[in-house]
C-alpha cells in the first residue's frame, strides 16, 4: 500500500539554514528539501538566527524554523544543532537528518523518543587545520558516536565509506552530491568586478586553511599571464587569515566574497579553468558543479578529488605550489587539451552526479526507515 508522502515529516539540521548561503551542505540541503517537498513529504529546515533574520516560514513548500546559537567557531554548530534536537523532541517528526559528524553526540535524544535518526557525516573533520585538539576530540568523539546513536549514517564518497569501515567496522550508505547547473551568457557579475570571458581562473571555496587558498595564490603569482584569478568565497571565523590572503601582493587577484545563485553560475559559465584546492573533506559541490558546467579542473590530488574527478582533468602532487603552477601553465598553453577534459568532465558529471538521484536515494533511505 503507497505511503501518504504528506504524512512522512522530516527535519534537516545541523546547517546554517536555506536558501543557500554559506557553503556545499547548505547547497544539499536546500536542493535535497525542496525536492522532497514538490514530491509531497512534510520537510522542515532548522536555519540560524543571525543569519536569516528576516522570519519567512517557508521557502518552496519547504518550513522554516530559526532558532538562535552562540556565534562562536567552537559553539555555533553544536549549540544550534543542540537547540534544533531539543526543538524536534516536541514535533510529529518521523525522520531527522543531522548533518556533521560533530553533532552526533546529540542523535541519542530523539532517538530515546523514538524518532528516526540519520546523520551525513560529511569528511573527517577534525583533520581541519582550524580547529585545536580540544575542537579535533570533539570531532574524534563525533565520528565514534555517528557509528552508535543514529539508525544509520551517510557518506558522501568512497573514501570517506571506506574510512568508516575499515576503522570503526561501521557500514554507511553512499549517497552522493549532485549538479544540475547549466552554462549562461550573461555578464552582470563579469562587469560588476571588471572580468572577461574567457580572461579568469577560477577558485571557489571556504576560505579556511585547509581549502589552500594561500597555495593557489602563490602558483599563480609564479605564472606569467595577463588573465585574472578570481577568488570566491569567504569564511566567518577565519578573518586573520583572509586578511593574509589579500596581503599577498597580487593585483591580478579578485576576491568577491560570497557568491550565490546566477551571479555564481555566470562565474563558472565563463571562467577558462577551475581550480580545486581542498585537502579535507568528502565530495565538495564546487568541483562537481565546475565539471557540470564544462570546465577544465586542476585539483590537488587527494582520494577525495580523483574519486570524483577521475581522469577527466589535471592533478597537481598534494598542496605542491610548484607543481600547481606548472599545471596553470599548461592549460595556458594547451587550451584544446583544456576544451577536451571539460567535456570529459562534464559528461562524467552528468553520468554520476545529479541532483535527482541523490534526492531518490534519500528517499528510499527514509522509507526503508519508517515502512
Amino acid at each position: 500500500m503507497p505511503i501518504d508522502k504528506s504524512s512522512l515529516k522530516i527535519a534537516i539540521m545541523g546547517i546554517r539554514g536555506i536558501p543557500s548561503n554559506y557553503g556545499g551542505f547548505e547547497t544539499f540541503a536546500e536542493e535535497l528539501s525542496v525536492r522532497l517537498a514538490k514530491k509531497g513529504y512534510d520537510i522542515t529546515v532548522y536555519c540560524r538566527s543571525y543569519i536569516f533574520k528576516e522570519r519567512i516560514k517557508e521557502y518552496k513548500k519547504v518550513k522554516l524554523v530559526v532558532l538562535p546559537t552562540i556565534r562562536r567557531k567552537y559553539f555555533d554548530t553544536v549549540i544550534h544543532t543542540f537547540l534544533c534536537i531539543i526543538h524536534s523532541i516536541f514535533k510529529k517528526y518521523n525522520i531527522i537528518l543531522v548533518c556533521n559528524a560533530a553533532n552526533s553526540i546529540f542523535t541519542l535524544i530523539p532517538r530515546i523518543f523514538g524518532k528516526k535518526v540519520v546523520v551525513n557525516v560529511d569528511g573527517i573533520e577534525r583533520r581541519r587545520k582550524k580547529w585545536n585538539f580540544l575542537g579535533k576530540l570533539w570531532y574524534f568523539f563525533g565520528e565514534i558516536f555517528s557509528c552508535i546513536f543514529p539508525n544509520a549514517i551517510i557518506s558522501d564518497a568512497k573514501v570517506i565509506q571506506s574510512y568508516y569501515l575499515k576503522r570503526y567496522k561501521k557500514k554507511s550508505y553512499l549517497i552522493t552530491y549532485g549538479a544540475n547547473i547549466k552554462k549562461v551568457y550573461t555578464n552582470k557579475v563579469l562587469l560588476k568586478y571588471g572580468l572577461k570571458s574567457n580572461e579568469y581562473i577560477l577558485y571557489v571555496s571556504r576560505l579556511e586553511p585547509e581549502n589552500n587558498a594561500h597555495i593557489v595564490l602563490k602558483a599563480f603569482d609564479n605564472v606569467d599571464t595577463d588573465k585574472k584569478l578570481v577568488i570566491v568565497g569567504d569564511a566567518p571565523y577565519s578573518k586573520e587569515y583572509i586578511s593574509s590572503l589579500k596581503n599577498i601582493n597580487e593585483n591580478r587577484v579578485v576576491f568577491t566574497g560570497f557568491v550565490f545563485g546566477e551571479s555564481y553560475i555566470e562565474l563558472q559559465s565563463n571562467a577558462y579553468c577551475y581550480i580545486q584546492a581542498t585537502e579535507v573533506g568528502g565530495t565538495h559541490p564546487a568541483l562537481i558543479e565546475a565539471m557540470c558546467i564544462g570546465n577544465c579542473v586542476i585539483a590537488n590530488e587527494t582520494p577525495e578529488n580523483q574519486e570524483v574527478l577521475g581522469s577527466c582533468g589535471l592533478f597537481y602532487k598534494r598542496n605542491d605550489i610548484a607543481d600547481l603552477s606548472e599545471k596553470i601553465k599548461f592549460v595556458l598553453d594547451n587550451p584544446k587539451i583544456l576544451k577536451e577534459l571539460g567535456k570529459k568532465a562534464a559528461k562524467r558529471a552528468r553520468l554520476m552526479y545529479s541532483w535527482e538521484s541523490t534526492c531518490n536515494k534519500y528517499e528510499e533511505l527514509f522509507l526503508k526507515l519508517v515502512l
